[in-house]
């Protein structure tokens, strides 16, 4: 489920841009036939990513991918990586004063997650599981 180019791409450069992720994470997840939980889910794993790359990223970008069989995401940002993925992945663990759910919680709601110490996260979910 994968297409050439992005469905919808956001930019992440402000607090008011968090807003038009969920949207345009909604949006194709209405379009990929996804339950009303299933588009909660990647709207939030949306809204924490986004969030995540505006606060310890310096902002960036979102990349919605949508097609029959589901929805990939992909948030890149401006910051410098994460140093310790490990680290970074458990629960609890913050940078910042958030308590949100975070990366670990994103990872949860998703069927697949991706991260690499460059500045980009990929989440992606199935509408058929």
């Amino acid at each position: 489920m994968t297409s050439a180019s992005a469905t919808s791409t956001a930019p992440i450069k402000d607090e008011g841009d968090i807003v038009p992720v969920r949207q345009a994470a909604r949006e194709a997840a209405a379009a990929a036939g996804f339950t009303l939980v299933q588009q909660t889910k990647l709207v939030t794993a949306a809204s924490e990513l986004a969030r995540n790359a505006l606060v310890h990223g310096g902002g960036g970008q979102a990349e919605i991918f949508a097609g029959a069989s589901g929805v990939r995401m992909v948030f890149r940002d401006s910051g410098p990586g994460i140093a310790d993925i490990e680290q970074a992945m458990t629960d609890g663990f913050t940078t910042g004063s958030g308590l949100g759910p975070g990366r670990g919680g994103a990872r949860r709601l998703a069927d697949g997650f991706r991260i690499d110490s460059a500045p980009t996260v990929e989440i992606s979910m199935s509408a058929h599981r």
